[in-house]
């Protein structure tokens, strides 16, 4: 059994077929998948989706980078609003993000330090994504932590160095399709720094694994990434899957 901590199963990219997703989940073994938000349009969807498969889908709630505009503190507002009034699993996507747009850097670190408070506040988890931006993202990790912060480092594709500093933080380190990617040197990394705080993500309906790499990606092919990392640490599939199914269980309680 597998735990998909990150994929975005409400994206529109599954209106065709979200259920049949679901089934095809289902029987590659994933027992829970977690839902993270990235912007206010899409919370509703999220929450239906949530409501419609409870034991299955998990919701976070958050404002992915890519998503924060000039008006962010608007849809934060909004946002913290309906936090307060429901349970989540966690805060998230949240973060930086300089890849796409590096001009926005100030308004999307206002909106990541607001949301650590949200962290700290309610004490869940959070979902960091730090794509071009790894340093700074942990750099404001470090600076907020004072041992009420725990969560994920997305789809991490970082050194061994890093690792071990984010690992130190008391996160955990998201590993997806990038791992199964020939010349990505994650697996170098993964080598070194073993299983201890790993959790499976796929970011669906991106980043595919090998051999559905530039396709639509699916909570399904989670149990891909999990056998890929059982063959670079030499280790039983079983054992890969419980041991990053009870680091998954750590991070959201």
């Amino acid at each position: 059994m597998y735990i998909d901590t990150h994929a975005h199963l409400f994206a529109s990219q599954f209106d065709k077929d979200r259920e049949e997703a679901i089934e095809r989940a289902k029987k590659a073994g994933i027992e829970r998948i977690y839902l993270p938000n990235i912007d206010y349009k899409s919370v509703k969807p999220m929450l239906e989706l949530e409501e419609s498969h409870p034991e299955l889908c998990k919701a976070t709630i958050g404002l992915h980078p890519c998503s924060v505009k000039e008006d962010y503190g608007k849809v934060l507002d909004q946002m913290e609003s309906i936090l307060e009034t429901r349970d989540f699993a966690g805060i998230g996507e949240t973060g930086i993000d300089l890849y796409w747009d590096d001009t926005t850097k100030d308004i999307q670190l206002a909106s990541f330090r607001r949301q650590i408070d949200w962290a700290k506040n309610t004490g869940l988890p959070i979902i960091i994504h730090s794509r071009d931006a790894l340093e700074t993202t942990m750099s404001e990790i470090k600076r907020a932590q004072d041992g009420r912060l725990k969560g994920i480092f997305h789809c991490f594709t970082g050194t061994v160095t890093q690792a071990e500093e984010i690992k130190d933080m008391g996160f955990y380190l998201g590993i997806g399709g990038v791992l199964t990617f020939k010349n990505s040197g994650l697996d170098k990394v993964i080598i070194k720094t073993g299983i201890d705080k790993l959790v499976l993500e796929t970011d669906a309906p991106y980043l595919a694994p090998a051999p559905y790499r530039g396709k639509r990606n699916e909570p399904a092919y989670v149990s891909i990434v999990g056998k890929k990392l059982a063959e670079i640490l030499d280790m039983d599939t079983k054992e890969v899957s419980r041991r990053t199914t009870e680091s998954a269980l750590n991070v959201f309680n």
